[in-house]
This record gives C-alpha cells, structure tokens and sequence, in this order.
C-alpha cells in the first residue's frame, strides 16, 4: 500500500473521494466545507485585505475551562471536539480573546456557513433599504413580476425577511427524491441537474393559510430575496456584498457565494467566509450597525432586527424548542433571554452568537455529520450561555 499523501493525512481519505455527490457527509465535509467552489460555481467577495490579528491572550486557559451542559462537565475544548467543531473563535469588546482550530482547518480559511447566508442577506437588503431601494412592505410581484402565479404572488418582502410566507414545500434536508432534493439539484448542489434556482421557487404553491402567520422556516424565501436585492440594486450579489458588507467592514479573507447555472447567488446558504471576518459580523451587529468608527448599516434597522418580531408567530412556528421565547426577525433570531443574546445559525453545526450584556461574540464552525441535531442545538445554546458567562 503506497504512503498516504499529505492530504489523506490531514482529512483522512484521497482527495479524488470527495465528490458533488457526498461533499456534505463526514468525513468529507472536514475539507469540503472550506472548499465549496471545488464541486459548486462560486463567485467571489473581496475583501479588505490586511493582516489577520493575533489573539490579545494565550486561548490554551480559556479552553481548559470546565463548564456545564446539561448536567455534564466538560472542558470548552471537549465539548468543540465532541461537536465535531472546525473553528471557533470569541471577541470580548471588539478584541479576539480566544480561538481554537481543528487539525484539518485553517485559521483564515473561508467555510460554507449554510443559513447564516440568509442573515448575511437581509443586511444587504437592510442596506438596500437605508437607500431607498427597496421597500420591505412591498410585494414581491414589484421586483419579480413573474411570481405573481407562484406562492409568493401575494406575499410582501417582510414575509421572506421574517420566514412568514405560506408555502406548500418541505425542508427536508435528508429527502433523497422529492422537491427538497429537485431544489438542491436547482442550486447545483446535488448531481444532475435540472431546472435553474429562480425557475424551480416559482412552481412552489402557496400553502393552506394566508402568509404572516407563524414562523415558518423554508429555505427558498430566502433565495427568492437574493433575486429581489439583486433587480432592486441592479447589481449581482457578489458585487453588493463586497461593496456595502465585506470592504466597509473590513474583512480580512475573500468570501464567496455558489452560484446556479444562470448565475444566481444561492443567498439562503451559499456564502463561505472565514470565522474572524464572521465574528465582526457579530461586533457591527452588537454595536448598532458600527464597527471601528465605520457606520455599516443604520441602527434603526438593526434595532428593528434585533427587538423586533412576533412573539406569537415564533410560538407557534417550527423552533420554539430551540428557544422558548425568541422571536425572529429580519432573518435573524432572538434569544429572549435577559442578556439580549440573539444569534444566525446554519446547518451541520453554524453559529455566531452574540451576547450584548457581556459585550461577547463568539462564532463556531463545525462539519457535524447531521445537518439538524436539535439536541446539540439546544447544547450549543447553552455552551455558548457559559462561555460568555464567564469572560
């Protein structure tokens, strides 16, 4: 048997193993997901440039701490081990205080984050709206005239931002033939092809009830909102991206976003960055829309995001397990906690959490095996309750 390659090594299988058709499974995913533009068309974000700055504190204490989960002690680097972590990453007032990388991850690597693009995307559309752009109570037929036969023909802008909209569709991540998996075959994320991501959104029905009831969490809203950004700026996701997020906030690391086979930026769960340029996401966001002096996006918006919401709607909608008494918004969600905590999440173990009361961001990237596990969601809450708790 010939000597593993450096590579094998490093991942733990060939390279050549690691295909469109398993590049979300483990052990595949510990590469793959920082290398999504190998299976996936990508279009690339620029990014400010600079050198990436070093830890103000040695992270090794931090990491050796012991919290409780559950009932269960464990060090923090214990529980990211267990949780299948790649990256984690925390900034106390602004300052990067702590981090931990797996074996297999680069500390400036770009990794898919999945649905955390959805919360990337409604600041574009925040910003967008800032500028008289685009209207959120606006219905969805005023920038796509075509989806007047769809579900969403008489939907408004805020239903998508606020995952209200009635649709007849299912998120079913593990379905190996239904429409969940003809969508993902859309985005070019699956083998096979089929029709494009726009084209495939507007044959979804509308639902048995009328939109703005509960939260309701369909991963096409949020695509079908890249389209809407895209024809209310006249310009491409991409574009918008690098100017009016990634060079004002002064990102460190290129992103990037996939792309389907007309070019469409798959804004739901497309975009890849690097886990500190994820973090100040985080801070701008904990700091009303600013960071380093630089006004990103204007503080009523994100106040509106980040106070805003039915409580009723996230009650009777698909994750109030997860947090009894969040509210969403703006597709971002809110804790309600005491603290003001409110965080974006995405599939196979995402996160950037935000503590407002002990001024802590903190962002985990993971390559869990499962794309849902609700008991390790509601782990990761708690994790991230005592960590910030004790810096």
């Amino acid at each position: 048997m010939a000597n593993p390659t450096a590579f094998e090594q490093r991942y733990g299988f060939p390279r050549n193993e690691a295909t469109l058709a398993n590049w979300r499974l483990a052990p595949y995913s510990r590469w793959s997901f920082q290398n999504a533009g190998e299976f996936v068309p990508s279009a690339g974000i620029a990014c400010a440039g600079g050198a990436v700055e070093s830890l103000t504190v040695d992270p090794t204490n931090l990491l050796a701490q012991s919290i409780a989960i559950e009932g269960r002690r464990e060090t923090i680097a214990e529980f990211l081990r267990r949780s299948d972590t790649d990256a984690f990453v925390v900034m106390k007032r602004g300052e990067f205080v702590g981090d931990y990388f797996a074996p297999h991850m680069d500390d400036d690597a770009a990794h898919i984050v999945f649905s955390i693009s959805k919360s990337l995307t409604a600041i574009l559309s925040g910003s967008l709206q800032a500028d008289g752009l685009l209207d959120p109570a606006a219905p969805v037929t005023r920038y796509i005239p075509e989806a007047e036969s769809s579900a969403y023909g008489d939907a408004t802008v805020q239903h998508l931002l606020d995952m209200t909209v009635s649709l007849d569709f299912d998120e079913a991540y593990l379905d190996p033939a239904g429409a969940f998996e003809r969508y993902r075959r859309a985005m070019l994320w699956n083998p096979g092809g089929g029709e494009a991501l726009l084209s495939f959104i507007l044959t979804i029905r509308k639902g048995p009830h009328p939109h703005g009831g509960p939260f309701r969490y369909r991963s096409p809203n949020s695509d079908l909102l890249g389209v809407i950004i895209e024809r209310a700026s006249g310009r491409r996701y991409a574009e918008l991206m690098c100017e009016r997020l990634w060079l004002p906030l002064g990102a460190k690391s290129a992103a990037s976003v996939t792309v389907d086979g007309e070019g469409t930026a798959r804004a739901a769960g497309g975009v890849s960055v690097s886990p500190r340029d994820l973090a100040r996401i985080g801070e701008m966001m904990r700091l009303g829309g600013s960071i380093d002096g630089r006004r990103i996006m204007p503080e009523s918006w994100v106040r509106d995001t980040l106070t805003g919401g039915s409580a009723a709607a996230w009650k009777a909608g698909d994750f109030a397990h997860l947090v009894e008494n969040g509210r969403y918004r703006n597709k971002w969600y809110q804790t309600g906690f005491d603290s003001g905590a409110f965080f974006a999440i995405g599939i196979h173990g995402q996160w950037l959490y935000v503590d407002p009361a002990t001024e802590v961001v903190m962002v985990k990237m993971s390559s869990q095996p499962e794309p849902v596990d609700d008991p390790l969601d509601r782990q990761c809450v708690a994790f991230f309750q005592a960590v910030s708790a004790m810096l």
